[in-house]
C-alpha cells in the first residue's frame, strides 16, 4: 500500500513546487477495474511508452495547485486528455501523484490531488539463492562492498532464451545484438556470446527518469548473467566506476538446497572484460572475465551452468 502524506506535510510539498524550479518526470498511466467489488488499479500503458523528463523552467506552480507546462514537447503535448504519473523529490524523497493533463486555449496543465504518494522503496533485504559482492580493486587496493543481486526477470544458470526479451523491445534488441555481435568478432572476447542475449534484455528494457524512494541512492547491480567463465552485471551508467582490463576480488554466495552445508562461497578474481551500453547512454553492462579461479571452484560453476559433468 502506497504511503500516503499528511494534509500538513501536502502543503508543505506544494508550497515547495511553487517556490522553486522543481524537475518532474511525466509517464502516462491508465485506470482499469480490476473486478466488480475492487478499486480501480493504476497501471502503466505499455512498456514502448517512457518516462519524460521536464525541467523544473519548464512549469510554473500556481498557488491553486495547477502545474503549467510551458513549451512542453512534442511528446508532452501527446498525454494531453490522458492520465500521468508525475514523479519529483522533495528532500530527497520520491513522491508523486496520478493527475490528468489538461489542455486550454493557453496551454497543458496538470491539478495536483488531495493526494500524494512517497515512492515505495522497491530494494527489500531479500535472501537469495545466489548473489555476489565486488569486494576488492586490484589497482588501488581498494576494498568495496558492491553489492549485486540477479536480475528479476532473468533465470540464471540456464542457456538464455531470446525470447525473454519483450516483444516489443526486440526490434532495438536486435541492433544492439548485431552491434555487440560485430565487435566481438573483431575484438575476439565475448566467448559463445550467449551473454548477449541477457546484456540485450538489460539494455533494451530500462528507462531513465524513474524515480526512487531515495534520491542518490546507489542500488546492488543485477546479476545478468554468470558461468565458470564471467559474471556479467548491469547498472545504470553513473554508477558504472570501471574501466576496461581493471580487476577486481568477487565474492560468489550460493545457498545449497539438500545438502548439510547451507552455502557455498566462491571467490575468484576478474577482469574488466567488456563494458556494454544502451543506445541512449543511460545503461551499462560489464562483463568480468576470470583471471583467477580455483580448479574445483570451476568445476562447481561449470555444472550449475551447464547441468554437464566437468570431465
Amino acid at each position: 500500500m502506497a504511503d500516503k502524506l499528511s494534509g500538513i506535510e501536502r502543503e508543505l510539498v506544494l508550497q515547495y513546487l511553487i517556490d522553486g524550479n522543481v524537475p518532474v518526470t511525466l509517464t502516462p498511466f491508465a485506470k482499469e477495474e480490476v473486478d466488480a467489488d475492487a478499486d480501480s488499479q493504476i497501471q502503466s500503458v505499455p512498456s514502448q511508452i517512457f518516462p519524460i523528463a521536464i525541467k523544473g523552467e519548464n512549469i510554473k506552480v500556481a498557488k491553486n495547485g495547477m502545474i503549467y507546462l510551458e513549451n512542453p514537447s512534442q511528446s508532452v503535448i501527446e498525454f494531453a486528455g490522458r492520465n500521468v504519473k508525475v514523479e519529483f523529490y522533495f528532500n530527497r524523497v520520491g513522491l508523486f501523484f496520478i493527475s490528468e493533463v489538461y489542455e486550454n486555449k493557453k496551454g497543458l496543465y496538470i491539478k495536483i490531488p488531495s493526494e500524494i504518494d512517497r515512492i515505495a522503496d522497491t530494494i527489500e533485504h531479500t535472501d537469495y539463492d545466489f548473489s555476489a559482492v565486488i569486494y576488492y580493486e586490484c589497482k588501488t587496493r581498494r576494498d568495496m562492498t558492491q553489492m549485486c543481486i540477479p536480475h528479476p526477470e532473468i533465470e540464471l544458470f540456464t542457456r538464455p532464451a531470446w525470447k525473454i526479451i519483450k516483444l516489443e523491445n526486440q526490434k532495438n534488441a536486435k541492433k544492439l545484438l548485431e552491434q555487440f555481435v560485430e565487435e566481438a568478432k573483431n575484438e575476439k572476447n565475448a566467448g559463445n556470446g550467449i551473454q548477449l542475449v541477457p546484456v540485450c534484455k538489460y539494455l533494451t528494457e530500462n528507462t531513465a527518469g524513474q524515480l526512487q524512494a531515495l534520491e542518490g541512492r546507489v542500488n546492488p547491480h543485477n546479476i545478468l548473467y554468470v558461468d565458470h567463465d564471467r559474471l556479467v552485471l548491469g547498472m545504470e551508467s553513473k554508477n558504472c566506476t570501471y574501466f576496461l582490463n581493471d580487476e577486481y576480488g568477487i565474492k560468489m554466495v550460493f545457498t545449497l538446497k539438500n545438502s548439510p552445508i547451507l552455502s557455498r562461497d566462491v571467490y575468484v578474481m576478474g577482469i574488466v572484460n567488456k563494458i556494454y551500453r544502451s543506445f541512449d547512454g543511460n545503461y551499462s553492462a560489464v562483463d568480468f572475465k576470470y583471471t583467477n579461479i580455483q580448479e574445483e571452484d570451476l568445476r562447481f560453476l561449470f555444472e550449475k551452468a551447464t547441468s554437464t559433468l566437468l570431465i
